[in-house]
């Protein structure tokens, strides 16, 4: 008898299974995505304040730069920029260091469950590059201000590993740490936003 394979799923709030190898759209649900990412520290919670800043609070952040950035971009973009890192509700946020070392299996894994998040809310499984580029542009903008206002690097230190943002796109934007629930119920009203603008 051939041994019985790993467990591959796991059991959302919604009671829905996710299947972490062969994902599909049918199961993803915006509030389990939203729900997970709020409770997702970036930075392996080595930032300063009172609550982790969560993989939604920067999703949101991402989404506000890349409009920014991008003006002229529709709203199916933007909201490929909200979920960006949508993923990561199930298998974490792992700093780069860590991604580099477990190698091209986490790529995989995010390729797939990105692919089927997606198709699930109307986008294309992979994103055209040129859109990946820009929104991978603003990501790097977002990493630059969590790495100067909450997690402790020097602008030196952040200018020379993640560019020197323009300060017209920074303007009268800060990073607030804000309890999981509020960022969670925010994530779910933007995504609700963009998606009726699709």
């Amino acid at each position: 008898m051939p041994p019985k394979a790993p467990r591959a799923w796991q059991r959302m709030l919604s009671g829905r299974r996710l299947d972490l190898l062969d994902p599909t759209p049918m199961d993803i649900e915006i509030e389990d995505i939203a729900h997970g990412l709020a409770f997702v520290a970036r930075w392996n919670g080595q930032t300063a304040g009172d609550f982790a800043y969560s993989v939604a609070e920067h999703s949101l952040l991402v989404e506000t730069l890349f409009s920014r950035m991008q003006p002229a971009a529709p709203a199916k973009w933007r909201l490929a920029a909200l979920l960006h890192d949508a993923p990561e509700y199930v298998i974490g946020d792992m700093i780069s260091p860590v991604k580099t070392a477990v190698g091209p299996g986490y790529e995989d894994l995010d390729r797939r469950l990105a692919g089927a998040i997606h198709l699930r809310f109307g986008l294309p499984a992979a994103l055209p590059k040129t859109v990946k580029s820009q929104i991978k542009k603003a990501d790097k903008v977002s990493a630059w201000m969590e790495a100067t206002q909450i997690a402790g690097f020097s602008i030196t230190e952040a200018n020379k590993l993640f560019g020197r943002p323009n300060p017209e796109v920074l303007e009268q934007l800060q990073i607030n740490l804000r309890p999981p629930m509020e960022v969670r119920q925010d994530f779910v009203a933007r995504h609700k936003a963009l998606q009726d603008a699709v």
